[in-house]
């Protein structure tokens, strides 16, 4: 897992509040650092170009070249074989608060460093002027 710099991710401060709140059950440590050093901005505020809850996002495998497209949900929506990727998965985790063109890293259940570009968030609530969900 890649260490996570002050500044490098971006979340909404309603993000913040409802993923906080899931502290009261054991978050994964990776969560826990995204949590503790990203920057917080208001729904309205935040820039279209990152990754936040319920977002849909194209991905590119920077090994294998393939494209694949996944929402990035709350884990009582997850549904992995319909692309609703939990935001307590390694996958999940890595695409929180990132900004579109950045490269996403994580390591599967098997060990493997995986990584992937987000090449295109096909659906972020707060452009749509959804700013509650």
């Amino acid at each position: 897992m890649h260490a996570v710099v002050h500044g490098e991710r971006t979340l909404t401060d309603l993000d913040f509040a409802r993923l906080t709140k899931l502290l009261n059950r054991e978050l994964p440590p990776p969560l826990a650092d995204v949590l503790a050093s990203a920057e917080v901005t208001g729904s309205r505020a935040v820039p279209a170009d990152i990754v936040t809850m319920n977002s849909r996002v194209e991905l590119l495998d920077v090994q294998t070249h393939q494209r694949q497209t996944l929402t990035l949900c709350y884990p009582r929506d997850a549904e992995p074989a319909a692309g609703l990727i939990s935001v307590l998965s390694p996958v999940g985790n890595s695409l929180l608060g990132m900004k579109c063109g950045t490269v996403a890293k994580w390591n599967s259940p098997m060990g493997d460093e995986c990584a992937a570009e987000i090449v295109a968030i096909v659906f972020q609530p707060e452009a749509s002027g959804d700013y509650s969900t």
